[in-house]
């Protein structure tokens, strides 16, 4: 698995862990980072950083577009993907945004539901069209 792959998923990880115990996503990497045995990759922290710098704007593009789906009735895992999928579109400049969706479809196909590929994919699809008109 490429460093960059495994650095989303940890990401993931660390940020699905905030959501579900209702902390602070730094803390809970901060906590990752003390009880790991190698240090955390770099793409990992910047990912999950950048998620909680941005997460207010992050939750009302994702509450806005994603049709019929409150973001809080949506599963953890897939909120937490989309997270980082919309990070990366619009704050990673180094990431191709079609890398960043398939990544992101990746994740859900791995660690998800049989209909969360398909709705990620969907989703960030449609805030890639209007990332030209998006806010940061």
């Amino acid at each position: 698995m490429p460093a960059r792959s495994r650095a989303r998923r940890r990401a993931l990880e660390v940020l699905f862990e905030a959501d579900l115990r209702g902390m602070n996503p730094l803390d809970a990497l901060a906590a990752r980072q003390q009880r790991a045995e190698h240090p955390l990759n770099e793409y990992t922290i910047r990912l999950v950083e950048g998620v909680h710098a941005h997460r207010e704007r992050i939750d009302e593009l994702l509450s806005t577009y994603s049709l019929g789906w409150a973001l809080d009735r949506m599963p953890a895992v897939d909120r937490n993907i989309l997270r980082i999928g919309t990070y990366e579109l619009l704050w990673e400049d180094d990431v191709p945004d079609a890398v960043a969706i398939s990544e992101a479809v990746a994740l859900a196909r791995e660690l998800s539901t049989a209909e969360s590929p398909s709705f990620v994919n969907g989703l960030l699809a449609r805030l890639m069209e209007l990332k030209p008109t998006l806010s940061r």
